[in-house]
């Protein structure tokens, strides 16, 4: 079999990819607050694509209330899957909107962490937290499950300087329809529509006032957020933008490609991709690629979460050559352009966090971010820590991105560092 070159393989899943349009153009919103509930589709459980295994918390039984941003109901966070800072903790279901059709309305869940003791005058302001990979199954849910030690650290961090945290799982991730992995749209809906459900209901007491912050897969979500929210929820008070590890899906940078026979789980990013290939064209099939060896680990990748499947991939030395029957790269590269920003001019400004020793998302994309987006108009402050990885950038980073995040709320001038960069 001749050495595959999927593009988007180990190291370099999350970093450069090479792709020939430009982010798709979202269609028009044909359903409004007035739509007719019987002409709203009821999302059903598509198990191919990890539906099932949740509580019935996740599952609407019905089509999703029309408009964007609407509370559907709450519960308490599950005993163990709270935070030790948070006063109050609540899982949410809200209204969304597909973000692969523009149109549909979806139900997403998310979970929401009030810090303790009580609200300023005008609200505890708000961070709208993006998480990290965790898969596409609905197991995976990050409001199903404990937060990981890192995320719990730092949430934690947020909620003791008297933030309240709105955390969207996105679209899929707990409810009915596949996970639409990496694409920006769907996740910037999922990411806005949560901040406009919990500030829609006056007994949560927050204020009007939001930063979003976002880690890896979240990183770019809170990016895209900041640039969709212009069009999609222009009356929300967006102050700014915290991003670390935050992939770049370009139109015109090649691909780190990696030794297609090296073992590393990190191809388990890949994988997640293929799903939203599936999604987004019914007659792409990830079983028409994989080979009989490989097929227990897309079991996993199915119904189970990243861990499981990056510790299959290692045990059982799954690469490019030995998973696939031939190069899913050609089938997929139409569908790489619905994992780019849809523009570079964002609102409000962006601390971006590089782990100078990031493998996940290698540091030389994040920084062609951050000389683009400065290109385009954006206010980015980037900072490099040379000695921490992907992971560790998350909490490392937080002696700089606390201050960032108190002036926006502040409304403080943030100048950023386009013109002397890192």
């Amino acid at each position: 079999m001749k050495p595959i070159t999927l593009l988007l393989a180990g190291a370099a899943a999350l970093a450069l990819v090479a792709c020939e349009q430009k982010a798709p153009e979202p269609p028009p919103a044909e359903l409004g607050p007035d739509t007719a509930e019987a002409t709203i589709p009821t999302i059903t459980p598509i198990p191919e694509q990890g539906d099932g295994g949740v509580a019935e918390f996740y599952n609407l039984a019905g089509p999703a209330p029309a408009k964007p941003g609407t509370l559907i109901r709450t519960e308490a966070q599950p005993e163990g899957t709270s935070l030790a800072e948070a006063g109050q903790a609540m899982r949410i279901l809200y209204s969304s909107t597909d973000g692969l059709d523009g149109k549909t309305p979806v139900a997403v869940s998310g979970s929401l962490f009030l810090p303790k003791g009580e609200a300023p005058a005008d609200g505890f302001p708000l961070i709208a937290w993006a998480h990290g990979t965790v898969g596409v199954a609905d197991v995976c849910a990050p409001s199903n499950n404990p937060r990981s030690e890192r995320d719990t650290k730092y949430l934690n961090h947020w909620l003791q300087q008297g933030y309240a945290v709105v955390a969207s799982d996105y679209q899929g991730l707990g409810t009915p329809g596949g996970h639409p992995y990496l694409a920006t749209r769907p996740a910037s809906y999922s990411v806005l529509d949560a901040i406009r459900a919990v500030q829609g209901d006056p007994n949560l007491k927050l204020s009007k006032s939001v930063v979003l912050v976002g880690q890896s897969q979240g990183g770019g979500a809170a990016f895209a957020t900041a640039g969709e929210a212009v069009t999609y929820a222009p009356e929300l008070d967006i102050r700014g933008t915290v991003a670390t590890g935050t992939p770049y899906f370009t139109n015109d940078t090649a691909p780190a490609v990696r030794d297609p026979n090296a073992v590393s789980g990190v191809f388990a990013y890949s994988l997640y991709i293929m799903y939203l290939a599936e999604q987004a064209d019914p007659t792409f099939k990830i079983a028409d690629y994989i080979t009989e060896k490989a097929k227990p680990v897309i079991e996993t990748t199915r119904t189970q979460c990243l861990m499981a499947a990056w510790n299959q991939i290692e045990k059982e030395g799954l690469n490019q050559v030995n998973t696939f029957t031939k190069d899913p790269t050609p089938a997929l590269v139409k569908y790489y352009p619905l994992m780019a920003y849809s523009t570079l001019k964002v609102k409000g400004p962006v601390f971006l966090g590089t782990g100078g020793k990031d493998k996940d998302v290698p540091p030389p994309g994040q920084k062609r971010l951050f000389n683009d987006a400065c290109a385009a108009g954006s206010v980015i402050e980037h900072k490099l820590y040379p000695d921490l990885d992907h992971s560790g950038t998350v909490n490392g980073s937080l002696a700089d991105s606390t201050p960032f995040v108190k002036k926006a709320f502040a409304g403080e001038p943030i100048l950023g560092n386009c013109k002397t960069p890192t």
